[in-house]
């Protein structure tokens, strides 16, 4: 009787999932995450758990806040072109910005990174951005996960999904919508490009005017069309807790998925809409591009796209300088684009002029 070859044992790198990847990515963003440190965050990653003592990050009173969000389908222009260098920051913006418009203090970030098959390399380099972004805006990087998956993502793909907790004294949370009186002013701070909302269309737009991503920027000479798109989202943090701290400010607004159409009145009470004039500033030169080549109409790009503009602030008149100024010397540029008017009902925005395409 002819013995059995015994048969090799399976491992679970056999599987797909390989452990010594994990822990050679854990090894290399170590220091991104030490990098991130800030009172009330002072553990190094590896617990079950991460921990943040809120009274030594100096509150006394306050309410917590947090924001769940990713980077959407911005994440397939990134792998298509395997620049991974600015993903990191959308992803800390997208969550980041939701927090502090709330008047809060973002605190502290995790994030969850997974994919079919884990590679090390272009895992370092989200992270290393997503820990730079962290530092930036004062939060500190916590924890994460990643989480190798073959059968559910293809080889090359990955997702990313960000967690942000902030805090703020009871007394200052925002918007302060009792407070809000026709003639306040409304004040738009630039973004830095499509920032990483409405990407599917974005995407339709490349294909249907027969580009690659490699291909030159028919907005911007010198760069690829993937770079100019790739252009990471703002992070206003650091600017909009100076706006705060200059008084006057009553309600922010961060402009996603929606547009200005969509998220201003998220800042407003009832029976109060605001009047914006749409011939104030000039769009980035992307969504001239986007709305020329799909035939794309200006209502639609305005509760679509940011169109340049990635937050309103919604401020008292007597402080609308003061609050222009604390941004400009946070390096962002901020001017007046409209007022708060009297509505009729559910708070909305009217548009005057048209966009300088």
């Amino acid at each position: 009787m002819t013995e059995k070859t015994p048969k090799k044992p399976l491992t679970y790198k056999d599987a797909g999932v390989d452990i010594d990847a994990g822990e050679a990515l854990v090894e290399r963003i170590a220091g991104f995450a030490k990098s991130t440190r800030r009172p009330g965050a002072d553990a190094d990653l590896g617990g079950f758990g991460g921990l943040f003592d809120l009274r030594a990050a100096g509150f006394t009173d306050p309410v917590l806040v947090a924001s769940t969000d990713g980077v959407g389908t911005k994440l397939k222009i990134a792998i298509e072109t395997g620049r991974f260098a600015g993903i990191g920051q959308d992803l800390v913006a997208m969550c980041v910005n939701d927090i502090v418009v709330q008047g809060a203090e973002p605190l502290f970030f995790l994030d969850y990174y997974a994919t079919g098959k884990l590679d090390v390399a272009a895992a370092a380099t989200i992270i290393e951005g997503i820990a730079r972004a962290c530092k930036a805006s004062g939060c500190a990087l916590i924890g994460g996960e990643t989480a190798e998956m073959p059968g559910l993502y293809a080889k090359a793909d990955f997702d990313l999904a960000g967690f942000s907790v902030g805090a703020v004294e009871r007394g200052a949370i925002l918007p302060k919508t009792g407070e809000m009186r026709p003639g306040d002013v409304v004040i738009g701070v630039t973004s830095s490009g499509v920032h990483s909302n409405g990407f599917s269309l974005v995407r339709r737009v490349v294909e249907k005017a027969g580009l690659g991503y490699g291909d030159p920027a028919p907005f911007a000479p010198g760069e690829s069309l993937g770079d100019a798109l790739l252009a990471p989202t703002r992070l206003y943090v650091k600017s909009a807790m100076a706006a705060i701290h200059a008084r006057g400010v009553k309600g922010l607004a961060h402009i996603t998925g929606g547009g200005i159409t969509e998220n201003t009145p998220r800042a407003l009470p009832g029976g109060l809409d605001v009047e914006i004039d749409l011939g104030l500033w000039s769009p980035p030169p992307v969504f001239g591009w986007l709305a020329r080549t799909a035939a794309i109409d200006g209502q639609e790009m305005l509760r679509t796209f940011n169109c340049g503009i990635g937050l309103v602030a919604i401020v008292d008149e007597l402080c609308a300088g003061a609050v222009i100024d604390a941004f400009q010397l946070s390096g962002e540029k901020a001017f007046r684009i409209g007022s708060v008017v009297l509505g009729d009902g559910e708070a909305k925005v009217r548009y005057r002029g048209a966009l300088k395409w």
